[in-house]
């Protein structure tokens, strides 16, 4: 079964990008956000930034839901800003077929994109320190990296081109290029 962990700062497109991706293949989407404990809500809202003790559980919590769709023999995206290295050691790990999407942008296009957006816990101000947190993957993860910078029906459809490749090569049992 495969996971595709769809990550990036707040703002820069994941759960667009996991659910065109879900949707396409027929996958379960999990929106990271939703396994957010609501103390967690409560201190974004509030505009302070989360600890790392205030993420292992949330991470936690994820991981399992993973777990439990590929031993039902389920795929999944998963929509995670997934900052750090460590975070994406929780979610990806060791789990064979799962791959990292990361969504990269601009710190001056996303705050434009977070000021835009209505009826979202997290507020423009915590972007400077989900860019501050930022540990942009290495090539050992393998992340399949695509530009925010364009068009939103350009990085869309660039994301799922770049994805369809990787679910190529897995399919005939090689590591992506």
């Amino acid at each position: 079964m495969t996971i595709v962990v769809v990550m990036g700062v707040s703002g820069s497109g994941k759960s667009t990008v996991a659910r065109a991706l879900a949707d396409q293949e027929g996958w379960q989407m999990l929106e990271g956000d939703s396994f957010h404990p609501p103390g967690n809500i409560a201190k974004m809202k509030a505009g302070t930034p989360l600890t790392d003790d205030d993420r292992w559980p949330w991470l936690r919590a994820i991981a399992a839901k993973e777990d439990e769709l590929r031993a039902a023999g389920q795929s999944a995206v998963v929509a995670c800003s997934a900052l750090k290295r460590a975070y994406r050691d929780i979610l990806i790990g060791a789990r064979p077929q799962t791959a990292l999407l990361y969504l990269r942008g601009s710190y001056d296009l996303i705050a434009e994109r977070m000021r835009a957006r209505k009826n979202h816990f997290m507020p423009p101000d915590l972007l400077a320190s989900q860019f501050a947190t930022l540990e942009e993957p290495g090539p050992d993860e393998h992340p399949i990296i695509v530009s925010v910078e364009g068009p939103s029906n350009e990085v869309l459809a660039d994301a799922l081109r770049r994805v369809n490749g990787w679910l190529a090569g897995v399919s005939r049992g090689s590591e992506p290029a």
